[in-house]
């Protein structure tokens, strides 16, 4: 049986191998395809990127650790047909050990040209699936309005005395991708 997380809720998860999908049902009518981006970073404990390459998005889809497999980019919105839109593939037996948490934020591409943000999308959500058993361990439903956020990150994977857990987040932003880069790289980002 899933557990249905509210906002700021945790959860200890008890399995290593699990796949963290994302789902959205944009609305129709808006004259453009929405095009909702799943990504995740892989923060240390100064909560800053470990390296570039530990940003896994539609054009990184693997972790170097291997800890991470980005399924693909759903340019549309329209390939899930109520099902995860994209998906996360997590393996945490080999996240590396500066890795402290893991962040699952969700980007709509191009919001301001497209003049879209997350009040147009309904039927959010984040969800940890068990790859063993295939089932859904724990999920969690965006319902607040965000009408002007175009960035969400919707939970975290986190470190705590040695073992996983998870975090609805819930945290709207008005950013695109590049924001979270920013937030959380150390280097230099050249535009």
């Amino acid at each position: 049986m899933a557990i249905n997380l509210q906002k700021g809720q945790k959860i200890d998860l008890g399995l290593t191998k699990m796949t963290i999908g994302l789902g959205w049902d944009p609305n129709d009518g808006t004259g453009y395809d929405f095009d909702l981006d799943a990504s995740a970073i892989m923060i240390d404990s100064d909560r800053k990127l470990v390296s570039e390459e530990y940003f896994v998005f539609y054009n990184n889809l693997n972790s170097p650790d291997g800890a991470l497999n980005h399924t693909g980019d759903d340019p549309s919105g329209k390939n899930s047909d109520g099902d995860d839109d994209e998906a996360i593939v997590v393996d945490l037996d080999k996240v590396d050990p500066r890795v402290e948490e893991i962040l699952f934020v969700v980007t709509i591409e191009d919001f301001e040209r497209r003049k879209q943000n997350f009040g147009q999308v309904r039927n959010s959500y984040i969800r940890v699936v068990d790859n063993s058993s295939h089932q859904e361990i724990a999920k969690y439903e965006l319902d607040e309005d965000f009408s002007i956020e175009t960035g969400v990150e919707f939970g975290r994977l986190y470190r705590k005395n040695g073992s996983w857990k998870f975090e609805a987040s819930g945290i709207g932003y008005r950013a695109d991708l590049s924001f979270f880069l920013e937030k959380y790289y150390k280097g230099q980002i050249i535009k």
